[in-house]
C-alpha cells in the first residue's frame, strides 16, 4: 500500500461544538522551503471552544502549521483566518488573541517562577492577582518562589501553560504539552485543557500520544509527510480502522499457548470457538487499539 494513494481530501465531519462559529480555518494551506513541501495544500476547520488535536510523526508538518497561525512563517500559498481575520495581514489584531505554549522553553533561568509570570502579566496588562491563579492552576504554587533554575522539565512545562493563560486567550496553541511531564502532572494538565474548552477557549495541540487524543481531544487531525490524511472524532477514528482481534491464552499438554484471532475472519472465529470448547483457556481479552498499525495502514509509513 502506498502513501499515496491513501492520501486524500477527505470530506471533515462536523464537531461536537457545530453550533459554535469557526475559530481556525485553513484552506489549501501549503507551505515550501526550496522545493521541499511541508505543508501540502492542508484544510481544516476548526470550531471556537473545540479540544483539536494534530497528530502525526516528526516531519509531518505540524509545526510548521502552527508557525503560520502565531504569525512566524509565511504561507507560500492558501488562505488562513484566526477569529475572522487574515493571516498574515491582520497578524496585529490577531496576535492578543492567542497564546502558544512552544516545545522548548524560554524562561529566565534566574527569576523565581512567580517572577517569570509578573513579567508577563506586566507585558499583557492582566492583574498580578492572576498569577497566583495561574499558579495554583497548575499546581506550582509551593514552588513559586524558587528560582526557575531549580524546576524540573515537567515544573517549567507547567509554568509555560500558566504564563499562556494569564491573559485568557480565546485561542491556546500547545506543541506537546505534556510530554516530560509525570502522570499526575499531565492529568493537571490535560484536566485544565478540558477546562478551558468547556469555557470557550478554542485548544489546538500538537503531539504523538494517541492516548493523549482519546482522552481529550473533539476531534484529531493527521498528517502525513504534509497532507491531510484523516480528521475525526477520537471514537470514529478508532471504529472504522482498528482491527477487531482477540488474543487467546490456553493450556495443551502442560504448555501454554496464545493466538491473536481476527474476530472479523470466518476462519478465525471458527477456530476460536473451537479453543474455548476443547482448550482449557486461561486468559481471553480483546487486543488494544494501535494507533501505530492504523497510521501505517493509512499512509504507508510506520509511525515514528
Amino acid at each position: 500500500m502506498s502513501a499515496t494513494s491513501n492520501i486524500s481530501s477527505p470530506a471533515l465531519p462536523v464537531p461536537r461544538t457545530a453550533e459554535r462559529a469557526e475559530s481556525i480555518v485553513i484552506d489549501r494551506l501549503t507551505v515550501k522551503y526550496g522545493s521541499f513541501t511541508a505543508v501540502d495544500s492542508l484544510s481544516l476547520n476548526v470550531r471556537a471552544g473545540e479540544l483539536f488535536g494534530f497528530l502525526g510523526p516528526n516531519g509531518a508538518g505540524k509545526s510548521t502549521t502552527i508557525r503560520v497561525l502565531i504569525g512566524t512563517q509565511k504561507p507560500t500559498s492558501g488562505r488562513v483566518e484566526v477569529a475572522g481575520f487574515s493571516l498574515p495581514k491582520d497578524f496585529a489584531r490577531v496576535k492578543p488573541l492567542f497564546g502558544y505554549v512552544p516545545d522548548a522553553e524560554n524562561h529566565v533561568e534566574e527569576f523565581t517562577g512567580r517572577e517569570n509570570l509578573v513579567l508577563f502579566a506586566k507585558l499583557y496588562g492582566v492583574p498580578l492577582s492572576d498569577v497566583d491563579k495561574a499558579l495554583g492552576r497548575l499546581e506550582l504554587s509551593e514552588a513559586a518562589d524558587l528560582p526557575v533554575r531549580t524546576y524540573s522539565r515537567g515544573m517549567r512545562k507547567k509554568l509555560l501553560i500558566a504564563r499562556e493563560i494569564l491573559h485568557r486567550p480565546s485561542i491556546l496553541y500547545l506543541d506537546e504539552p505534556t510530554a516530560n511531564l509525570d502522570r499526575h502532572s499531565t492529568d493537571v494538565v490535560r484536566k485544565l485543557l478540558r477546562e478551558l474548552a468547556a469555557n470557550g477557549t478554542t485548544v489546538f495541540l500538537t503531539t504523538h500520544d494517541m492516548e493523549e487524543v482519546e482522552q481529550i481531544c473533539d476531534r484529531v487531525a493527521i498528517l502525513c509527510r504534509g497532507k491531510l490524511v484523516e480528521c475525526d472524532t477520537p471514537v470514529n477514528f478508532m471504529t472504522r480502522h482498528a482491527e477487531r482481534n482477540v488474543l487467546v491464552q490456553f493450556e495443551r499438554d502442560g504448555v501454554m499457548q496464545r493466538e491473536s484471532l481476527d474476530l472479523d475472519d470466518d476462519e478465525s472465529r471458527e477456530r476460536l470457538a473451537t479453543i474455548i470448547r476443547t482448550e482449557a483457556c486461561v486468559r481471553l481479552h480483546s487486543q488494544e487499539f494501535q494507533f501505530e498499525d492504523v497510521f501505517l495502514k493509512l499512509t504507508g509509513q510506520a509511525y515514528s
